[in-house]
């Protein structure tokens, strides 16, 4: 049966959850280490290899997860069991995580790890496949990830803002906060979807493929394979400022105070761009529309340079950061749309709907090129003799700016271009839910 117009109210409802499932990011990537080195009393080493260990695992969870959510069936659906299990496990992890008992060690760091960063794997893979399904249109899907990945933004922005406004500087007295503020938040948003949302079954027009099978069908679709690429080089753009842009202004800008009040406008600027991101898709397409929003990033990153020393630098600084920040909006919004398509084009060949793999294949090209970042800049900065403590020459200076906006920039036009012939537009979209619906 297709499925099109869906009302305000039930995506909004839908879209909900991201907003407290974005919240766990900052303690997590941010916090989390410092907490069971600092307060916890644990060798960094450990903590490092501990986390490590469990992010290792990450290559086999996700495509099970997102294989096993697309095999299952239940009169409640395909993806909410997953949801509905996954809530309470990555609850109790947050809660052994950020709240462990004294003299808690490695073991029970890799257990309550694992319990919430499966668990997160588990609630968010499954969501993000359901979102694809929930309408066949090409605009209405953009109008749903629009919704969902703009309530990401805001949970990402009150993760930031919370604290400061709490008065909570204490990185134990922030984790506490933000880990019980998910749970209290994600609980209820959860309930809700799982409640009031439809999660449609498919209509199966084949037996399901195997493993190796499926493997062979991803391997084959061209325009997932484009559009991979490209997700993967732009995390990596997006990665490397994200890694370094505290550095650069203690010690670049020597304002380190004012990280944060531009943070918030880059941020800003990306939860108020989704509604023009979502008309520009709407007019001109979806891939064209992420194209000319990557390429406006790249761009404004190549001007960091011009004004470091030029008078009122941070205010200048402020409107590059609006550009950039705009550009995340898209980057946020517009490829989970264009992964829905780019899922029509497996049903079209294999009578399957299997968005939860394909949606885990993204996840691990995005966390790829996210890890790359830090893992790739901090050994060059380290191989330069470039230090944290300052002292440094100007090619040391240099080789920190080349790595914070110059690759950004070069890996933004490169995914563009990527992108600006990508296949399916609005018609090849249409086309292919005309030939799934013959095959009915």
């Amino acid at each position: 049966m297709p499925r099109h117009q869906l009302s305000l109210r039930t995506k909004l409802i839908y879209a909900a959850p991201a907003l407290p499932l974005a919240m766990l990011g900052l303690p997590l990537l941010v916090i989390l280490p410092d907490f069971w080195a600092g307060p916890m009393h644990m060798n960094l080493v450990t903590v490092g290899f501990v986390l490590t260990a469990v992010r290792i695992f990450d290559v086999i969870v996700d495509p099970a997860i997102g294989r096993f959510s697309d095999l299952s069936q239940s009169r409640f659906g395909r993806r909410k069991p997953f949801m509905a299990v996954a809530m309470p496990v990555a609850a109790v992890g947050a809660i052994g995580l950020f709240f462990p008992p004294h003299g808690a060690g490695a073991v029970w760091l890799f257990v309550f790890y694992a319990l919430v960063t499966w668990g997160w794997t588990a609630l968010s893979l499954p969501y993000w496949a359901w979102g694809a399904e929930l309408s066949d249109d090409y605009t209405e899907r953009q109008r749903i990830t629009s919704l969902r990945e703009g309530g990401t933004i805001i949970g990402i922005l009150i993760s930031a803002i919370a604290p400061v406004a709490l008065g909570i500087t204490s990185h134990v007295g922030q984790a506490h906060l933000l880990s019980l503020l998910t749970i209290g938040l994600a609980t209820p948003f959860v309930l809700l979807a799982l409640l009031r949302v439809r999660d449609p079954l498919p209509i199966r027009r084949a037996a399901p493929a195997g493993l190796r099978a499926t493997l062979r069908l991803l391997a084959a679709n061209a325009p997932f394979r484009r559009l991979i690429l490209a997700w993967a080089v732009n995390g990596l753009a997006n990665g490397l400022p994200a890694a370094l842009i505290l550095i650069v202004f203690d010690q670049i800008l020597h304002a380190p105070k004012a990280s944060g009040p531009l943070l918030l406008v880059y941020f800003a600027a990306g939860v108020l761009s989704v509604p023009l991101w979502l008309k520009a898709s709407a007019r001109i397409g979806k891939h064209l529309t992420w194209a000319a929003a990557m390429a406006m990033s790249g761009i404004a990153f190549a001007f960091v340079p011009a004004i470091l020393h030029v008078p009122h630098v941070l205010i200048l600084f402020g409107i590059i950061s609006v550009f950039t920040g705009s550009g995340l909006g898209a980057d946020f919004t517009i490829p989970p749309a264009i992964q829905a398509d780019v899922v029509d084009v497996d049903e079209a060949a294999s009578g399957e709907q299997r968005a939860g793999i394909y949606f885990a294949a993204a996840t691990m090209a995005q966390k790829a090129g996210n890890a790359l970042a830090p893992g790739f800049a901090f050994p060059v900065l380290g191989l330069v003799g470039f230090s944290t403590r300052g002292g440094n020459d100007l090619a040391q200076d240099a080789t920190l700016m080349v790595l914070y906006c110059g690759i950004p920039a070069t890996l933004k036009l490169v995914a563009a271009a990527i992108m600006w012939r990508f296949p399916i537009d609005r018609a090849a979209q249409q086309e292919l839910r005309a030939t799934i619906a013959a095959q009915a």
